[in-house]
């Protein structure tokens, strides 16, 4: 589980080809691995990876053909967001986060307005209907808060930190993301969905 609150941004130095997916080396830049065993996860992009082997500041991570048919960012060498696991101490200072994508958006618009940045991002219509204007979403691991929803297109506001520190300020119109909804929104979903096919069962579990 993670917040969503980057921790530090580092870069794919290479990308070797396995069976049924890939090995990525990753620099991990200024995020630190003196906690880091082998099998702790780390989200890169928003995608959660199990650490496989370390050598100096680069950690590998296998990802499978699963995960590259549906995300972005992970097939080739670049610049990623990276955030370690939570412990049950940390603060949760954006929001759980599973590191589980669950869809490609599209940049519609990136342009500054005053001190911070308009990110407008079109969602596939299958997750539309989960973002809401004020809630949570992810985008390539990041935290963010709505601020507008325009059919399938949604708005964001992004301050000059969340720019500096994080690879959103590589993103132009036409650049694909990585977005997970919020948590909350898909368990809902299926509570709903469960109750209109099971009608009768509402009310406290046996």
């Amino acid at each position: 589980m993670f917040s969503g609150i980057v921790a530090a941004t580092g870069r794919i130095q290479n990308v070797s080809p396995l069976e049924d997916g890939v090995r990525l080396t990753v620099d991990v830049g200024s995020l630190g691995l003196s906690d880091v065993q082998l099998g702790d996860s780390i989200a890169n992009n928003g995608v959660c990876l199990t650490v496989i082997a370390r050598a100096g500041n680069c950690v590998d991570f296998d990802v499978s053909r699963e995960t590259l048919n549906c995300t972005v960012g992970l097939a080739e060498p670049g610049e990623v967001n990276l955030e370690k696991a939570l412990r049950l101490s940390d603060r949760l200072g954006g929001h759980l986060v599973t590191g589980h994508v669950d869809g490609i958006g599209v940049v519609q618009k990136f342009e500054p307005i005053g001190e911070s940045h308009e990110l407008v991002i079109r969602a596939p219509a299958a997750l539309a209907g989960y973002i809401a204007k004020k809630g949570s979403v992810t985008i390539d691991g990041v935290s963010l808060t709505v601020n507008r929803v325009d059919g399938r297109d949604f708005s964001i506001n992004l301050i000059p930190h969340t720019v500096q520190v994080t690879t959103l300020k590589r993103l132009a119109a036409g650049s694909s993301v990585n977005l997970e909804i919020d948590l909350i929104a898909r368990y809902m979903e299926r509570m709903l969905a469960w109750r209109d096919e099971n009608p009768g069962t509402e009310g406290t579990p046996a």
